[in-house]
């Protein structure tokens, strides 16, 4: 089968999301600048740098995470495992923006520690950011958001042998559809070059 998205594809659902996976989730957490608390998860995110170390994520619509993060400048990504997958899901409803996603979850909230943020106080890892920019996309309703990373929370039963280690929380991904999966397996390849 062949498709030009422009035409259309047919098919009952969109295949273009469950092409590219698995993806990572970030659960944003910002704070909006009159001190109400934000959370929902994006699975178009993504690394993008080391040096400094700097991620991105892009909403397809103008949501409150993206008004907080014009407003303050700043957000943190949280990284989702698979035990926090039912949390993640209540706070992937489109709540109104006096709603706080922590409590409606049930999730336990910290403040982040450079900068004025609330994150997921058992997040496997947090990653406080602080915006550089804010892109519009084309469509017109797409947004890209990109942040350095200014520090970096990491829980302490992650890290075996001075490695952060993932077999440990089994991170949770985004298939496409509603499907999702988790990180059961780890193998290493060393590089030809290495």
């Amino acid at each position: 089968m062949f498709y030009r998205p422009e035409d259309g594809h047919g098919l009952p659902h969109n295949p273009f999301n469950a092409i590219v996976t698995p993806r990572p989730i970030a659960w944003i957490s910002t704070r909006s600048a009159k001190g109400q608390d934000n959370l929902a998860p994006y699975s178009f995110f993504n690394a993008i740098a080391y040096t400094p170390p700097q991620v991105m994520f892009s909403s397809t619509t103008w949501k409150d995470s993206v008004q907080n993060i014009s407003e303050t400048g700043v957000f943190c990504v949280n990284i989702v495992e698979y035990a926090a997958r039912e949390a993640m899901n209540v706070t992937t409803n489109h709540f109104p923006p006096e709603i706080d996603e922590f409590t409606e979850a049930g999730i336990e909230r910290a403040e982040c520690a450079t900068i004025p943020c609330p994150r997921v106080a058992g997040a496997p890892a947090s990653l406080e950011c602080r915006m550089t920019q804010i892109i519009p996309l084309k469509g017109g309703v797409n947004h890209l958001v990109l942040g350095e990373v200014v520090g970096v929370h990491m829980r302490d039963d992650c890290l075996k042998d001075g490695r952060f280690d993932v077999t440990t929380y089994q991170p949770l991904s985004r298939l496409g559809y509603r499907d999702y999966a988790r990180v059961t397996e780890v193998f290493e390849l060393v590089r030809p070059d290495d």
